[in-house]
């Protein structure tokens, strides 16, 4: 029943003009901001640790603010790309450096797609299916396996196909051998057997070696890609340079340089304009659990 109203407001929202739809999403953002203090208390213990607790109380509420209206305007944009044309999502979003990507697909190599909970990640993943190519795109299986369905059907709207993360590494290695791109998340919180320790925005953490690993073995090519806006109207896809991975002696050495190189990419675009990182996770919880106690 709860989800059949659900439904019933998605419809009612796209029915809307497109300002006032995104007006409501807006004071939606505004309402979690002052009811959920827990998320407002995750997110500033995420500013200090990451910024050694440097920055201003006025500016961490500005970047915990934009992070709640960050987060409703992806669920806005789940919505509207369950309704939205190929030619209108064009409108909406342009690709930059796609010439990084057309040297790869000329020399016979499949991507791997790395990525970040930043700006506009659902635009963002779609993007890649509508305008490059179709993608798998791993996630983490969700408690509402109905609201997980609708969500993954928005996904996969311009032919991305969503695989769970258990168990995902040999029908990621099938997809890459056929020449099939897959795309990753690599700024999630993992256990410790799922990754290596790397130093991301100065702090020791672990990070996902998958997308190394693959690259190396499969010589497929790592390629950070991520989204930002100006005016939360118009967005640029950023394609960024691939990501080598060596291939020498050692293999772990190789794995973790390239998995540095990561963190490293990630750090920058972060420092670069922090406000469009998704602050309310719980990031270092496996390897810093003091942070949120």
């Amino acid at each position: 029943m709860g989800f059949k109203l659900f439904l019933l407001l998605e419809k009612f929202l796209m029915i809307l003009p497109k300002k006032a739809r995104k007006g409501f999403f807006t004071s939606l953002a505004i309402l979690g901001y002052y009811l959920s203090k827990r998320y407002r208390d995750v997110a500033d213990k995420n500013l200090d640790f990451v910024f050694d607790n440097t920055l201003s109380a006025d500016k961490k509420d500005e970047i915990i603010r934009y992070a709640f209206k960050n987060l409703a305007y992806n669920f806005l944009h789940v919505i509207e790309l369950r309704h939205m044309s190929k030619e209108e999502l064009k409108a909406k979003v342009s690709v930059d450096n796609i010439d990084v990507l057309e040297k790869v697909h000329k020399e016979g190599r499949a991507v791997v797609y790395v990525t970040s909970h930043y700006c506009s990640w659902e635009l963002g993943g779609a993007s890649i299916g509508a305008f490059i190519e179709p993608i798998i795109a791993v996630y983490k299986k969700m408690k509402n396996r109905t609201y997980e369905q609708w969500l993954l059907e928005s996904r996969g709207a311009f032919g991305n196909i969503s695989m769970e993360k258990t168990n995902v590494v040999k029908p990621l290695i099938k997809a890459l051998k056929k020449g099939m791109g897959c795309g990753l998340l690599i700024d999630t919180n993992i256990n410790q057997k799922d990754g290596e320790i790397v130093e991301f925005m100065g702090k020791k953490i672990r990070q996902t070696t998958t997308p190394a690993f693959l690259a190396r073995k499969y010589n497929a090519a790592i390629i950070p890609v991520t989204i930002v806006t100006d005016d939360e109207e118009h967005y640029t896809l950023k394609i960024y340079d691939e990501i080598a991975v060596q291939k020498t002696d050692d293999i772990q050495a190789d794995i973790l340089k390239a998995t540095q190189l990561q963190a490293d990419w990630l750090s920058s675009i972060i420092s670069e304009n922090p406000k469009f990182w998704f602050w309310l996770h719980r990031r270092f919880k496996n390897d810093y659990p003091e942070i949120y106690r």
